[in-house]
């Protein structure tokens, strides 16, 4: 537990230094949506391509991996539903619950993987993405279309938010790279390279911009609900989906890590958008995020490759 918690100490460190510097006004409030945008359609998607294209997936069990994971978002969207009508909020706060307790934080994720299991983390931390993103975002759309106060989207509109989210392009293009054996091309390959390697230092201080700690203070009972939910029920029953299906390592470990995330910040975003409890949700996103700090370790400590 000592050994995960000294990886993920630096990375929650990068985290409260965002939180820092925004509040310090530095380098300045317009900076902080750019960067966070920047990271989100280059940088991101270029780590997660640049990564699945030099992969070796030989002794990784991908499709046991994300079936574990992909089980374990189903039967948490199932109890979620059943238990609705005795959680006692209405329908935009029921959303929120529902994305705080399902979604999950790419940046952080990205990070402990590759502190923890170095490369090959990575290939698995990407196949991870490549499994949840669409599920998460269809069932999130789904629960604001039927809960939420904004219009009902279309299920052409759901379909096009999916196939154009630039993380999974990023896991696409990197996948092809990898099955037609091609790996990264000269000269622009080192351009993705180095274009990868500031993703997660801008991620991570674009993650402590956003929080806001004075929602956290507001925190209630939903916010508790879900944080429990998210980082302690959700990742046990990924580890009971690894264990059912033999897998284990490396596999195993990202599995669990990557249900066992905060929520993601974009969350906010969806909810203001389409009739969820903003107010919720950015109480949610910071309480999580803190919690998980301690949470992590304790969750991954016994499974650490």
């Amino acid at each position: 537990m000592i050994q995960i918690a000294l990886v993920i100490l630096p990375v929650f460190l990068l985290i409260f230094l965002g939180w820092v510097l925004r509040r310090r006004a530095f380098p300045g409030e317009a900076f902080w949506a750019p960067a966070e945008r920047l990271t989100y359609f280059l940088l991101f998607p270029v780590l997660l391509a640049t990564t699945l294209a030099r992969a070796d997936f030989s002794e990784l069990a991908v499709l046991p991996m994300a079936a574990a994971i992909v089980a374990a978002i189903l039967v948490m969207t199932a109890a979620l539903l059943l238990a609705r009508p005795c959680l006692g909020l209405d329908g935009p706060g029921f959303t929120s619950l529902f994305q705080g307790a399902v979604r999950m934080n790419t940046y952080i994720g990205l990070a402990v993987t590759f502190g923890v299991a170095g490369e090959a983390g990575l290939a698995a931390a990407a196949v991870a993405v490549a499994a949840i993103v669409p599920l998460v975002n269809l069932l999130c759309v789904a629960m604001l279309a039927r809960y939420g106060t904004a219009a009902q989207p279309t299920l052409g509109g759901v379909a096009r938010q999916i196939a154009t989210n630039p993380l999974i392009l990023g896991c696409a293009a990197g996948g092809l790279l990898n099955l037609t054996g091609l790996g990264l091309p000269p000269v622009l390959g080192e351009v993705m390279q180095i274009l990868a390697r500031a993703a997660l230092p801008l991620g991570l201080l674009c993650v402590g911009a956003a929080l806001d700690l004075r929602a956290a203070r507001a925190a209630g009972r939903p916010v508790l609900v879900s944080s429990v939910l998210k980082l302690a029920v959700l990742p046990a029953l990924t580890w009971a989906g690894c264990w059912a299906l033999g897998v284990e390592g490396t596999a195993a470990f990202v599995a669990v890590l990557f249900n066992g995330l905060p929520t993601a910040t974009s969350a906010y975003v969806l909810a203001r958008q389409m009739g969820g409890d903003a107010t919720l949700m950015a109480s949610l996103i910071t309480a999580q995020t803190l919690l998980a700090m301690l949470t992590l370790p304790v969750v991954l400590a016994p499974l650490a490759p």
